[in-house]
């Protein structure tokens, strides 16, 4: 699975947690892998894409970095390609878009 992790600087301030980073490293747990990051041109969050099968991994690696200053948000997220799989179903269906095997008349 993908999660976006979208960390928050405490006032812009983002010199605590690369501190942290240079010290320690990015002390991943063993089956959370790191991906890709983007600072946000102001400083103030960083977005970055982590890849595991447990999100308790997750969890685990955001109570390692209590207390640098940053709070965490973490979002399940698809890639495109895979959304793209999903929605064909949809573009591909009977008139109106409607989901195969759906009955109109039905709402869940």
């Amino acid at each position: 699975m993908l999660f976006m992790v979208i960390e928050r600087f405490r006032d812009n301030d983002m010199l605590p947690v690369y501190e942290q980073v240079r010290e320690r490293g990015r002390s991943l747990p063993d089956g959370l892998e790191y991906v890709d990051s983007w600072i946000e041109a102001n400083f103030s969050r960083c977005f970055q894409l982590m890849r595991c099968d447990d999100p308790r991994l997750i969890q685990e690696w955001i109570l390692g970095w209590r207390g640098c200053g940053a709070t965490f948000e973490v979002v399940p997220v698809a890639t495109s390609k895979e959304t793209q799989a999903v929605v064909a179903a949809y573009l591909e269906s009977s008139p109106g878009n409607r989901r195969p095997n759906s009955n109109p008349t039905r709402r869940n």
